[in-house]
């Protein structure tokens, strides 16, 4: 019974802290995007692939890290590791094609590649510097 408790808690604050990931990231892809795209960028659908992303995003980072054996802090080893930045490469590739394929503009046309891939640069970047930054 524990175990089960465990995990069923696990995967709780695994959605709770993606989502709350996911809302910076489409708040800063929002204005990438609105500023590449020159026009407006649909917010929720915007959400739901920066959602999708950030729940891939931070199962590929706990899987790095349990591999990596860095789970406890401090984690500026797991930072220098070559398996994260792969990670961190998949990563990315994943968060521009769910911006690529699920955000669409107002005028019902999807954004561009190149667009996606931008406010994808944009996001990591920021994270990025959050994270060397707390580590």
């Amino acid at each position: 019974m524990t175990t089960a408790l465990t995990i069923l808690s696990t995967l709780l604050w695994w959605v709770l802290y993606s989502s709350v990931v996911a809302l910076a990231a489409a708040g800063i892809g929002w204005c990438v995007l609105r500023w590449a795209e020159r026009g407006g960028v649909v917010f929720n659908r915007l959400y739901l692939a920066c959602l999708l992303w950030s729940l891939v995003g931070l199962g590929l980072i706990a899987i790095a890290a349990a591999v990596e054996g860095h789970l406890q802090p401090p984690y500026g080893a797991l930072l220098r590791s070559g398996l994260l930045r792969w990670m961190l490469v998949l990563n990315m590739l994943i968060g521009a094609v769910l911006v690529w394929r699920l955000t669409p503009r107002i005028d019902a046309h999807r954004v561009r590649l190149g667009s996606a891939c931008m406010a994808v640069a944009m996001v990591t970047a920021v994270g990025f510097g959050i994270a060397t930054t707390l580590a």
